[in-house]
């Protein structure tokens, strides 16, 4: 359709030419069909023409301008950012001041303890003895009258050896009696134990002047008068 695209054609312009397009068309269409004839007579038959009312030309409204695509502009990546890790503010300094030593005591010169007293000298030793027979009573020792009947009867005589343990009151222990030495006459040693025990008294022995218990030892003679 380059005609309706030129410049300045009418409407009328237009439809004639429609029309004799037309008439081209049915003539070789008649032709063709044997109709030839019919149509030489129809084409030589006066041409009636007549005019068609143009309608009012409406002025056509201009196209709109094509939308302008806003070009996008291509895609850019932004750029890695690295973040660099900053190290830790470092710590407050916190200045302490440290407080001047105190002055130290003044120094306190002690004399020297004066030497301790000799210690006093031990008491004197007491007195040690063995144990000392009291015989102003006249009850030590054996006479006459402590033979038994039956010794004297058979006038046995002796020497007889015996050993005394003494307590701290002076006097003999019960059954401490102990011959040391026989006189050779049974009944004569058991009389002198018997006798000892019962009768003798004693000053008590003494250990550095302490009274102790000790052992007294003597001999005594059995005789009959003359």
């Amino acid at each position: 359709m380059a005609y309706a695209d030129e410049p300045g054609m009418s409407t009328k312009r237009l439809i004639s030419l429609v029309l004799v397009g037309l008439i081209h068309v049915f003539l070789g269409y008649a032709v063709i069909s044997g109709l030839a004839l019919k149509a030489v007579k129809v084409v030589t038959g006066p041409l009636e023409t007549f005019e068609v009312e143009e309608p009012p030309e409406v002025e056509e409204e201009p196209p709109p301008p094509p939308e302008q695509l806003e070009e996008i502009p291509p895609y850019v990546p932004p750029p890695d950012v690295v973040v660099e890790s900053l190290p830790p503010p470092p710590a407050p300094v916190t200045t302490v001041r440290t407080p001047p030593p105190p002055a130290p005591p003044p120094r306190v010169v002690v004399p020297p303890a004066p030497p301790p007293p000799p210690p006093p000298p031990p008491p004197p030793a007491g007195p040690t003895r063995d144990p000392r027979p009291i015989t102003n009573r006249g009850n030590f020792g054996f006479g006459a009258q402590d033979y038994p009947n039956a010794s004297a009867r058979a006038e046995e005589e002796g020497t007889v050896t015996i050993s005394l343990l003494v307590d701290t009151r002076g006097r003999v222990v019960d059954g401490s009696c102990q011959v040391v030495s026989s006189s050779g006459f049974d009944r004569l040693d058991r009389q002198s134990c018997r006798l000892a025990e019962r009768r003798f008294r004693f000053e008590p022995a003494l250990d550095n002047g302490e009274e102790v218990q000790a052992r007294f030892t003597q001999a005594f003679r059995w005789q009959l008068p003359d």
